[in-house]
């Protein structure tokens, strides 16, 4: 664990340096604030232009955020590839498979640094599986994306989940998510977040294949 910032700025500089393949990232939270982008911008092309692949997902939410539109039409113009999800496992950066650098949860300015093979394979493999799910980034949102955040909203309400923690999960406003939250008991006809959650709980069952009879008969005919 390395708890002072500059030191885990100095260590992500030095390994980003000496990459030569491949750097995986995941940023949650919507649209990343201006400085962090102006500092990850000159290093990132500096990696692209030396051949290394960039592969960057962020969520859904990132696509208005003006500065978050720049960057990534400057990365992707140099070869990066940035997709967007719903939501997003945790913030993560790992550099050729072998290093990873992780927040730690009860101090924004310290990181874990990971090393140890199996674990970094590990979260390479879950970054895959995001990936293959992510949809590529546009300055808007698309079917697909808008589709992906309705039910990502609507399994959290049904959950019982609070607007405040359904709006940090998606890196959105508090307000943009009353208002998602808002269209999405118009269109049930629900009077209440209860009577939300209910129709939403209603709905998912309904569109839930039925389960196979244990018992009945497999032989083909």
């Amino acid at each position: 664990m390395v708890e002072s910032r500059d030191r885990v700025m100095l260590l992500i500089a030095d390994t980003a340096a000496r990459c030569t393949e491949e750097v995986l990232t995941v940023q949650p939270g919507g649209g990343r604030p201006p400085g962090y982008l102006e500092r990850a911008l000159p290093r990132d092309l500096e990696m692209l232009g030396r051949g290394v692949r960039l592969h960057t997902l962020y969520q859904h939410t990132a696509r208005y955020s003006p500065g978050t539109q720049e960057y990534v039409q400057a990365v992707s113009a140099a070869g990066a590839e940035v997709r967007t999800l719903g939501e997003l496992f945790g913030k993560m950066l790992v550099f050729d498979r072998a290093t990873a650098f992780l927040p730690v949860w009860d101090n924004p300015d310290a990181a874990v640094v990971l090393r140890e093979p199996s674990a970094v394979a590990f979260l390479c493999s879950v970054f895959a599986n995001a990936w293959s799910l992510a949809e590529p980034f546009s300055a808007s949102y698309t079917a697909t994306t808008s589709a992906q955040l309705q039910d990502t909203i609507a399994g959290r309400l049904a959950g019982g989940a609070k607007d405040e923690l359904i709006a940090r999960r998606l890196g959105m406003s508090l307000r943009t998510c009353r208002r998602h939250i808002a269209e999405l008991m118009d269109e049930l006809g629900a009077e209440s977040r209860f009577q939300a959650g209910y129709l939403l709980a209603l709905r998912s069952a309904s569109a839930a294949p039925p389960a196979e009879d244990p018992h009945r008969a497999t032989t083909a005919p």
